[in-house]
């Protein structure tokens, strides 16, 4: 008669808070698909004055190193940063150059786009790779404004090579960059084309958003956890001084030269459809219909075959040559007269969350929640210690004939606890705690798999743990809550035998009570301390399960 209505209070706090805090969110339309105009990725050009052009291979290439002093405006720091400049060996003046920009991480000027960068060299380009402009910045805190600049500086310091052509030198920007890219274009209006491998083209939240969603769903995930995704993309980060998560990246002067763009097949992190759909309305918009878009099989979304784990994947098949024949055609002015949408289908299995935005209540809430759980299992722990160092003293006074046991003592402990409660909060502390670190453990090996998917592998056949942890949690929540409801209803029933909710209490009730002599948690105040600390760290804990969305049944 009191347990269950007690159970039922609890689960309906819970369910609420989950219910609460989900994020709706439309996955529709799944399946979109756009048919190229040609399975031949080749890119051909009109050359009616039958100029010579230069191709892959056509001049050896000499390497030479500079460095350049890059400055953050908002903060004044500078990096010293390394640009590896590659040429053309008897190739002549008026060359054209290209500047390539970085991806996610920290890459260097020694380590990134060798390839690619000694391939456009031997083609007649002038190219430069540089050190990552990073500063003290993070991958969830980068300064694109900043960086575009020194992009922008290493861009000037070809131009004034004697033998480039100033006019005739573009970038190569993949991924995370294509984000840098968009202000780069609208601080230089002379960069002369752009090769955009991967391009993100929505802004970071509604990017991530998507290929996190889309990635949890391809490795098996259950989907309670990828309901997960919907409540961290929905954090205002503005409270948190990351102002990235929502810059705008839709502007048509972004695509306004010359562009290719590349996608692979086997890319779980870009969203082909409605990402070629955006640039090219973006391009038109802009008043340029030099766009090519190529879709190479089985290439990652780096554009290399196999595991990008692995070192020494080969780049896909024909996509350098492609990416040669394209920019020599471009810097020479010619008229393209192959398909400029063309390889295999392109395909993007959910739509980009558009309608996703930061909400500040929720983040707010969400703090609150997790801090409060944190502060008291730290509360907890702490007195933790303590009971456990006063119950090792007071068996060691025993052992050595220091202490004489009387009392509460003798029959319930160090700690006093009496009528089972301290068993039963052991009990119930491990078993929560338990599912919390089952949680975690679900959560990460979702987070490998994502990554595995990412860098080119396989999803595993078999889920496994990141499938069936979700429902196990769920249920060993509603146990847990169903116990903790038996405990409130067996303190409530001492409580009642001790005269104490009767009204008004009977007389000395809370006094023998409160001095331990007719305990109803403990004989000790550590005792009852330690509980109701205990508990309500517990209880934090069970918020943020609903708060993950634990209790949507």
């Amino acid at each position: 008669m009191l347990s269950l209505p007690i159970f039922i209070i609890l689960m309906g706090i819970l369910v609420f808070v989950s219910n609460a805090t989900a994020v709706p969110w439309n996955n529709e339309p799944t399946g979109q698909t756009i048919a190229t105009l040609s399975a031949d990725t080749q890119v051909t050009f009109d050359n009616p004055d039958g100029l010579a052009l230069p191709s892959l291979g056509s001049y050896e290439v000499v390497e030479r190193s500079v460095w350049i002093h890059a400055k953050r405006p908002s903060t004044g720091e500078v990096q010293r940063v390394h640009v590896l400049i590659r040429q053309p060996v008897g190739a002549g003046e008026q060359l054209p150059g290209v500047v390539f920009m970085h991806g996610a991480g920290y890459g260097t000027a020694q380590n990134s786009f060798g390839d690619v960068a000694q391939s456009m060299a031997s083609a007649g380009f002038v190219t430069a790779v540089l050190d990552k402009p990073a500063w003290s910045t993070s991958d969830i805190d980068r300064d694109y404004p900043a960086s575009a600049r020194v992009y922008d500086q290493v861009i000037n310091l070809l131009r004034d090579l004697p033998e480039v052509d100033d006019a005739k030198v573009g970038i190569y920007a993949t991924s995370e960059s294509t984000w840098v890219s968009s202000y780069l274009l609208d601080i230089d209006h002379n960069v002369a084309f752009q090769i955009l491998l991967s391009p993100m083209v929505y802004s970071p939240r509604q990017s991530l958003g998507f290929f996190v969603t889309q990635d949890f769903t391809l490795v098996g995930a259950n989907e309670g956890y990828q309901s997960l995704v919907r409540r961290v993309f929905s954090a205002d980060s503005d409270l948190f001084g990351l102002t990235n998560l929502d810059i705008n990246t839709l502007d048509p002067q972004a695509y306004s030269i010359p562009t290719f763009v590349a996608y692979g097949s086997k890319d779980v992190m870009t969203a082909q459809v409605e990402g070629t759909e955006a640039m090219l309305h973006m391009a038109h918009q802009a008043g340029n219909w030099d766009m090519t878009i190529r879709s190479y099989p089985v290439a990652n979304h780096v554009l290399r075959l196999g595991d990008e784990s692995e070192t020494g994947t080969p780049l896909a098949d024909r996509y350098v040559t492609d990416l040669i024949d394209w920019a020599v055609g471009t810097v020479h002015g010619l008229q393209q007269t192959s398909e400029r949408v063309a390889g295999v289908k392109l395909y993007q299995s959910i739509t980009v969350p558009k309608d996703l935005h930061a909400m500040r209540g929720l983040t707010v809430y969400g703090l609150i929640v997790h801090v409060f759980m944190l502060i008291m299992l730290c509360a907890a722990l702490i007195v933790s210690m303590v009971a456990l160092g006063r119950t090792i003293r007071l068996r060691w006074r025993k052992q050595h004939g220091a202490l004489k046991q009387h009392g509460a003592l003798k029959q319930h402990g160090a700690l006093g606890f009496s009528h089972g409660f301290g068993s039963q909060l052991l009990t119930l502390t491990i078993t929560t705690l338990a599912t919390l670190v089952l949680f975690a453990a679900g959560i990460g090996q979702v987070v490998i798999a994502v990554i595995k998917l990412a860098w080119g592998g396989a999803p595993d056949e078999n889920p496994g743990l990141i499938y069936w942890s979700w429902p196990v949690i769920q249920v060993v929540c509603t146990l847990v809550v169903w116990a903790w409801s038996r405990v409130f209803a067996r303190l409530i029933e001492v409580a009642s035998m001790r005269g104490m909710i009767s009204w008004p209490p009977r007389k000395g009730s809370i006094r023998a009570v409160v001095t331990g002599r007719e305990p109803v948690l403990a004989s000790t105040r550590l005792g009852r301390v330690l509980f109701w600390v205990t508990a309500a760290a517990m209880f934090g804990v069970l918020l943020v399960f609903a708060f993950w969305g634990l209790f949507i049944y």
